[in-house]
């Protein structure tokens, strides 16, 4: 399996290292090239997983797979480059930074694509999928709240696209998982009312905050994203007919409505490795159509910026 990245940095590499560690697990040999504009040294344990790294497309290339993990700007423009030239493509979230782009434009026709979602696929989520069908469900409020200065240790918060609006930075965009996962467990919402903007002293030009009401026709949900909160929370409550049940992403537990507690605790990785046994079974398989497409992404982006 012949495998094109067009970005490196800490969520590339760590797709690197799944797409190995997966792709040996299910007996498919991998090939994999990065694509580089940074004249960056990689780490010899991240050169060791390539068979080589490219500054331009080499005439007539195609690859099986590519994997779009250069930053959110970029996107675009990366798509427009690749198109024609691999068979299936993993998009790292969110799939652009502005809602005027045409997937026309970018996207061959019955393009087989999948857009990131790994919070679909942490252990948490996929009991909490589950035990939805049986809830009668009234309203529902979601929580991400944690401080961007501690996200990478050793790196200047400031330098990172989080950071910068202009990058495809701020909570809207950067912690779209929320909305995500919400367009997944209940759908579009009819109606999305959001207020957002910069709030801390955090030294960002992008926004800090960003503050939903969605009204779908069964329930209203309430979504909170920050960058400054000091203790990480992520979580979901679910205000139900019978009592409230509760996913503890950070703690990875699930509270039901008799107050029942069921625990998943497992590395933040394991979502990863979940994300990516999936896509190498999409991209090898014959489906047309990912569990997130395009359009669906999209979808998605409107909403977490307010668009819908």
């Amino acid at each position: 399996m012949d495998v094109l990245f067009t970005g490196l940095g800490s969520i590339g590499t760590r797709h690197l290292k799944n797409l190995h560690a997966v792709a040996a697990q299910k007996g498919i040999p991998v090939r994999a090239w990065a694509l580089r504009s940074s004249p960056r040294a990689l780490p010899g344990e991240t050169r060791a997983l390539l068979a080589g790294e490219l500054t331009a497309l080499p005439e007539g290339a195609r690859y099986d797979a590519a994997f779009i993990t250069n930053p959110t700007h970029l996107h675009f423009d990366t798509l427009r480059m690749l198109r024609g030239k691999a068979d299936a493509l993993f998009i790292e979230k969110p799939i652009f930074d502005r809602t005027d782009r045409r997937l026309a434009d970018c996207l061959s026709p019955g393009q087989r694509a999948y857009v990131a979602a790994p919070m679909r696929w942490c252990g948490t989520m996929l009991a909490l999928k589950e035990a939805l069908p049986a809830l009668s469900v009234y309203s529902a409020r979601v929580i991400c709240s944690s401080y961007l200065p501690g996200w990478r240790p050793g790196v200047d918060y400031r330098t990172v696209y989080s950071a910068h609006r202009d990058m495809g930075g701020g909570v809207a965009i950067d912690l779209i998982h929320e909305w995500d996962y919400l367009a997944e467990l209940f759908g579009t919402p009819e109606d999305v009312f959001c207020f957002k903007g910069t709030y801390s002293r955090l030294e960002i030009d992008s926004d800090d905050l960003a503050v939903y009401i969605a009204r779908y026709p069964s329930l209203l949900c309430e979504v909170h994203l920050d960058y400054f909160g000091r203790e990480y929370r992520r979580s979901i409550e679910l205000f139900c007919e019978n009592g409230t049940v509760t996913a503890d992403f950070g703690a990875g537990t699930l509270t039901l409505e008799d107050g029942a507690v069921r625990e998943y605790p497992e590395p933040v990785n394991e979502r990863y490795l979940r994300e990516m046994a999936y896509f190498l079974d999409y991209a090898r398989g014959r489906d047309a159509e990912s569990v997130n497409p395009p359009r669906t992404a999209l979808d998605v982006l409107k909403l977490t910026l307010g668009e819908r």
